[in-house]
């Protein structure tokens, strides 16, 4: 099997952690599998170094002082495998096998990335592991650049798909995806299994498990797997990511009602989505989507379900004070768009409704999430506006 092994700034965070990570991986090759290691900066190096930085430094010279941290990370791991007996070599920007390669604007050049990849395939033909830093790359001229935050999770990803790996395994501080935070809640457990499109979304919100940018190069043909640095065993245990993330425009072949209640700041009462969502859950009638304003909230349900959501919804208006009415409006379609760069990408919300306002189209309610948005329009618009937006894809 072949692996790549990714050591976050925590895991080499100590001489004792450093050599942890050698053994993991030593004892991984002596079981006959072939193992890629990317190195994250030990850590908080590379905040004490941006912090050193008091002086107007230009990009350049930043990029090269910030990448010492894995600079020296990759030099520590690579002396720790060679006293496990391991033959390993250190790769950084500048090495003739250096792989990952970035254009004129910082971002990867997948193909150059690609083949220039191939040096690393053949160091582990050749039974050699490579010790590449993480979050660091080359641009045409041989400077170096970085890859942004979560850049050593974009290079492990990254050269998973390009190595053809059988996994790629993100070896960090936490326990895998937990249930929740354990340092807020109490009885949070290791999720076994998540998908892509779930963890993308949890670390676009905050979960600090992997970079959501590293996930872009996640496919079908390898897993992804995140274990504790006190695990040990870069084979087993923590939380596998399963599927890929897909750019998908899913137009919804079924109308759609809305359902708006008003009421005197209503967004800022509590209980009141509470109990117009379980009336509706109660009866089996499913919601497609909410949004709110200060005093509104519109549901989203099957147009055939319109007249009995709202008679059901109009019983919680008359019995609660802060709501003052309800009204029904039909028909809608929804269309939604997921995309692996969407939330990175700055102006692709506008890039996506801009074509729709050229047209006169007129957009009833746009929900947005952290991975997708959804652009709800009359019915009778729905197959232009599809076309629209699969022009842009």
């Amino acid at each position: 099997m072949r692996v790549v092994a990714k050591f976050g700034g925590t895991s080499v965070g100590t001489g004792q952690r450093v050599t942890r990570a050698a053994e993991s991986i030593a004892e991984a090759v002596d079981a006959g599998h072939e193992v890629a290691v990317v190195a994250s900066a030990m850590g908080g190096t590379t905040d004490r170094l941006l912090s050193a930085i008091e002086f107007d430094a230009n990009e350049a010279d930043r990029a090269e002082i910030v990448s010492m941290g894995e600079r020296t990370a990759v030099r520590m791991l690579k002396g720790a495998l060679d006293a496990q007996g391991i033959d390993a070599v250190f790769l950084e920007p500048g090495d003739a096998a250096w792989p990952i390669l970035t254009d004129a604007y910082g971002e990867v050049d997948s193909e150059a990335t690609r083949k220039r990849a191939r040096a690393c395939t053949d160091l582990l033909d050749d039974g050699v592991v490579p010790v590449i830093t993480g979050f660091l790359a080359e641009d045409y001229d041989g400077n170096v650049t970085t890859l942004g935050r979560g850049g050593s999770d974009t290079t492990a990803v990254m050269l998973g798909n390009y190595l053809d790996a059988d996994e790629v395994v993100i070896v960090t501080d936490v326990e895998g995806v937990m249930t929740g935070d354990p340092s807020v809640v109490e009885g949070a457990r290791n999720v076994g299994e998540i998908s892509v499109d779930e963890i993308r979304s949890l670390s676009f919100r905050g979960a600090e498990v992997i970079a959501p940018s590293a996930l872009t190069y996640k496919t079908d043909e390898f897993g992804v797997r995140v274990v504790h640095h006190q695990h040990g065993d870069l084979l087993s245990g923590g939380t596998t990511v399963e599927g890929e993330f897909e750019n998908l425009i899913d137009l919804q072949e079924r109308e759609l009602t809305c359902i708006t209640v008003a009421g005197r700041a209503i967004r800022n009462q509590p209980g009141i989505l509470a109990s117009l969502s379980s009336a509706l859950a109660e009866a089996e009638i499913n919601v497609e989507a909410v949004s709110s304003g200060m005093d509104s909230l519109t549901f989203y349900t099957d147009v055939e379900e319109a007249e009995s959501a709202e008679a059901l919804v109009h019983e919680q208006v008359v019995d609660d004070e802060v709501m003052s009415s309800v009204t029904v409006e039909s028909t809608f379609a929804v269309i939604r768009i997921t995309g692996g760069d969407l939330p990175q990408q700055s102006g692709s919300l506008h890039g996506l409704l801009e074509p729709m306002a050229s047209e006169h189209i007129n957009l009833n309610d746009v929900i947005t999430s952290a991975t997708s948005v959804s652009v709800f329009v009359d019915w009778e618009e729905r197959d232009r506006a599809l076309e629209l937006l699969q022009d842009l894809f």
